[in-house]
C-alpha cells in the first residue's frame, strides 16, 4: 500500500489507537480551541483533531478540515489553509473520491509552491502521485513521486524521502519491472528502520511479500505480511492491515486452506468497511465474489459481487472519471504554464546575460588597448633606465677595478714591509759576522807572518765558525725569498694541500712586521693556538692567504685604534689605564670531526679592539663597506674575503661584542 496517512500527516500530529487516549486528546485539543483568541491557532488545533478522526470517523474529521480551512482563509493564514487542504483530500482518498482527493491536492500544492512550504510540498507531491496510480496513470505517478524525493532531499526529511521510494517501488511493479521495483523498495526499508516509522516499515514489508508471492515464495510471502501488521496497528495505518490481510488470504487459497483464507478476507472486508477504504473494500469483496463461486455458493458470491459493484461504481462512475480527466487536464496546463513561464524568464536572462558578456568584452578591450599604450610607454621608459643603468654599471665596474687594484697594492705594500724585515735579520747577521772575519783574516794573516801558528789556527777556526753562521743566515733569507716567491705568483685557481697552522702563522709574522715597519711605536701581544691535528687542507693557498692578511690588518688596525683612545698618564705618573689595556691578537685553529659538525677546520681570528657596532655588523661583508674614516680603507677587503672563503665551499662569520672586540670564524673543508 503507497505510504499516505503517515506522510500525509507529517505536519500535525500521530494518530492514536486507543479509544480513550483519543477521547482525552480530542478534549484537551478542544479546550485548548475554547481558550484561544488567535484564529490562526484555532485552524492548527482543528487540523490535529481532524487527524484524530480521519482514521475513524471520516465525515467528522472532513468536518473539520473544512472549519479549519475557513478560518485560514479569513485570517490569511496559507500555512493553516495547506493543511486544511491536505486533510481534506487524504479523506477523499481513504474513501475513494479521487477527483475531489485531487482537486484538493492541487490546490493545497499551488499555495504551498507560492509560500515555499517545501515539507507541504514534498508530501502533496507523493499524494497526487498515489492519486494518479489508482487511476492507472503509473508513468505520471513515478514522475509526482521523483519530484517528491527531490524536495525531501533538499530538506533532509528521510520519513517523505522513504515514502516516496516506496511509491516508487510500487509504480514500477505496476509496469511490470520488478527489479526495479525492489530496489527502491529495499530503500524505503532502509530508512524507515533507520528511524523506526512503523507505517514506512509495514508498507515496504507488504511490497516485500508482495515480490515474494509473484515469485511464488509463499513460505517467504506469509512472513513478511505477518510482519507487517504489527507495525501498521502500531501506526494505526488501516489501509495497510487490509491489505496485509487479503494477501494472507491469498496464500491460504493457493495452499487448499479454504477456512483460513476465508476468515482473512472477511477480516480485512470488515476492517475496510468500517474504514471507509472504498479501494480495500473493491479488492476483498471481488476476491470473495471469486472464493464462493469457485465454492458453488452462488448466493454468497451475488452478496459478495453486489458489494464489488457498489465499490466499483464510488471509485469509478463516469462522472468522476471526467472530473478526474478535467483535473489532470489543468493540472498539466498548470505545469505547462510553470515551464513556458521559466522558459522566457531563461530566455530574458540570457538575452541579458549576452548583453551584460558583450558590454564586459568591450570594457575589457578597451581595458587591454589602453595597457598596450601604457606597455608602450613603459617599454620605451625602461630601455632609456636600461641605457642609463648600463652606464652606471659600467662605471661602477671601472671604480672597482680600481679599487681592488688599490686593495691589492696596499696588500702588496704590507707584505712588501713584512718580506723586508724579515730579511732583515739574517741580512744584518751576513754583514756583521762578514765585517767580523775581515777583521779576524787580517788578524791572522799578522800573527801567520809573526810565526805563531797557533793563534792564526784558532783565528782560522772562529773564521770557519762564523763563516757558517753565515751560511746559516744566508740560507734564511733564501729560504724566505723563495717562499715569498711562491705566495707573490698569480693563483692558478687550482687547490693544493696545505699546511694550515704554518700558513696562518706565516701571514700573521708578515702581516705584524710589515706594520711595524711603518710604525716603530706599533706593539700588539700576539697569542696563537694552532691545533697539530689540523694538518694539510686542500686550499689555493695564495687565495686564503690574502683573507687571512685582510683579518690580521682589521685586527691589528682595531686594536690600535683603541689603544689610541687609552687617556694619557698624569705628569709624573704612569698611565694605568694604558697599563690596564694590552693590545692582542689570538689566532688559533681547530680540527672538526664528526659529530661536531662535519669534517673541516676552523680558523679563528680575535682581537680584543673596539668591535663592530650592531647596527652594522650585517653590512661588514657587503662591497665599499668599510667602518674605517674616509682614505684609510676602500671597503672591498672583507667582501673579497667573503667570495674567497665560499670558493672554496666554506663559511666565514663574525662575532663581536662593541668595546670588548670582534672574532671572524672560517670554517674550511678539509
Amino acid at each position: 500500500m503507497k505510504s499516505i496517512l503517515k506522510l500525509a500527516l507529517l505536519l500535525l500530529i500521530p494518530c492514536f489507537t486507543e479509544a480513550q487516549l483519543l477521547e482525552k486528546k480530542i478534549d484537551s485539543l478542544k479546550k485548548l480551541i475554547a481558550a484561544s483568541k488567535e484564529e490562526t491557532t484555532k485552524a492548527n488545533l482543528l487540523n490535529k483533531i481532524g487527524n484524530i478522526y480521519i482514521s475513524s470517523n471520516k465525515d467528522t474529521a472532513l468536518l473539520l478540515y473544512e472549519q479549519s480551512l475557513d478560518l485560514s482563509r479569513k485570517a490569511a493564514f496559507s500555512t493553516g489553509e495547506v493543511k486544511g487542504l491536505l486533510g481534506e483530500g487524504n479523506v477523499f482518498n481513504f474513501t475513494g473520491d479521487y477527483p475531489k482527493a485531487l482537486n484538493a491536492y492541487l490546490s493545497a500544492l499551488k499555495i504551498s509552491e507560492a509560500i515555499n512550504y517545501r515539507v507541504a510540498t514534498a508530501l502533496l507531491l507523493m499524494n497526487i502521485g498515489n492519486v494518479y496510480s489508482y487511476e492507472g496513470d503509473y508513468r505520471q505517478s513515478i514522475n509526482y513521486a521523483l519530484k517528491a524525493y527531490g524536495v525531501a532531499i533538499t530538506i533532509d526529511n528521510e520519513e517523505v524521502m522513504s515514502g516516496a521510494l516506496n511509491n516508487l517501488g510500487i509504480y514500477y511493479k505496476h509496469l511490470n519491472m520488478p527489479d526495479s521495483a525492489l530496489v527502491y523498495i529495499r530503500q524505503a526499508y532502509a530508512l524507515g528502520h533507520k528511524f523506526n516509522d512503523p507505517d514506512v516499515l509495514a508498507s515496504t514489508l507488504i511490497n516485500i511479500g508482495s515480490d515474494f508471492l509473484d515469485k511464488q515464495q509463499l513460505d517467504s510471502a506469509m512472513l513478511y505480511y505477518r510482519r507487517s501488521i504489527p507495525f501498521a496497528r502500531q501506526a494505526g495505518a488501516v489501509d495497510n492491515e487490509c491489505e496485509a490481510l487479503i494477501d494472507i488470504a491469498k496464500i491460504f487459497k493457493q495452499l487448499g486452506k479454504s477456512d483460513s483464507s476465508l476468515y482473512y478476507a472477511r477480516k480485512c472486508l470488515t476492517t475496510g468497511t468500517f474504514s471507509g477504504l472504498t479501494q480495500n473494500v473493491l479488492e476483498t469483496s471481488d476476491f470473495l465474489t471469486t472464493y464462493f463461486k469457485q465454492q458453488g455458493r452462488f448466493d454468497s458470491a451475488f452478496k459478495y459481487q453486489e458489494v464489488f459493484i457498489t465499490a466499483k461504481d464510488s471509485l469509478y462512475n463516469q462522472e468522476k472519471i471526467k472530473q478526474f480527466q478535467n483535473l489532470s487536464f489543468a493540472e498539466r496546463q498548470r505545469q505547462r504554464e510553470i515551464l513556458e513561464r521559466e522558459a522566457a524568464y531563461h530566455a530574458t536572462l540570457r538575452f541579458y546575460l549576452l548583453d551584460a558578456a558583450v558590454l564586459f568584452l568591450l570594457v575589457l578591450a578597451f581595458i587591454f588597448w589602453r595597457n598596450n599604450r601604457k606597455n608602450k610607454k613603459a617599454k620605451r621608459l625602461l630601455q632609456l633606465q636600461k641605457e642609463q643603468i648600463q652606464t652606471t654599471l659600467t662605471d661602477l665596474k671601472s671604480t672597482q677595478s680600481q679599487l681592488i687594484q688599490s686593495e691589492k697594492m696596499a696588500s702588496l705594500g704590507e707584505l712588501t714591509a713584512g718580506i723586508a724585515h724579515e730579511i732583515q735579520n739574517p741580512l744584518n747577521f751576513v754583514n756583521n759576522f762578514s765585517e767580523v772575519n775581515k777583521e779576524l783574516l787580517a788578524e791572522m794573516k799578522d800573527e801567520m807572518n809573526k810565526g805563531n801558528i797557533d793563534d792564526a789556527n784558532a783565528i782560522a777556526n772562529d773564521v770557519i765558525e762564523n763563516e757558517q753562521k753565515i751560511n746559516h743566515h744566508g740560507k734564511r733569507a733564501d729560504a724566505i725569498v723563495k717562499g715569498m716567491l711562491q705566495h707573490s705568483r698569480s693563483s692558478t685557481g687550482v687547490k693544493e694541500p696545505t699546511n694550515i697552522n704554518a700558513l696562518a702563522d706565516e701571514y700573521l709574522r708578515l702581516s705584524y712586521h710589515g706594520l711595524r715597519a711603518k710604525d716603530k711605536s706599533f706593539n700588539v701581544e700576539l697569542k696563537t693556538d694552532f691545533d697539530k691535528s689540523a694538518g694539510k687542507i686542500n686550499i689555493i693557498p695564495q687565495d686564503i692567504g690574502r683573507v687571512l692578511l685582510n683579518l690580521y690588518n682589521n685586527a691589528f688596525y682595531a686594536v690600535t685604534e683603541k689603544a689610541k683612545q687609552q687617556p694619557p698618564a698624569p705628569e709624573g705618573e704612569k698611565n694605568a689605564a694604558q697599563n690596564e689595556y694590552q693590545p692582542t691578537v689570538t689566532v688559533s685553529t681547530k680540527l672538526l670531526k664528526p659529530p661536531s659538525g662535519g669534517l673541516g677546520v676552523v680558523l679563528t681570528v680575535k682581537d680584543n679592539g673596539n668591535g663592530i657596532p650592531q647596527k652594522v655588523v650585517d653590512k661588514i661583508f657587503q662591497p665599499f663597506f668599510t667602518t674605517k674614516p674616509t682614505g684609510q680603507g676602500t671597503g672591498l677587503g672583507l667582501s673579497l674575503s667573503y667570495d674567497i672563503v665560499k670558493a672554496h665551499g666554506g663559511e666565514i662569520k663574525v662575532e663581536t661584542k662593541e668595546g670588548e672586540g670582534t672574532e671572524f670564524i672560517i670554517k674550511l673543508p678539509t
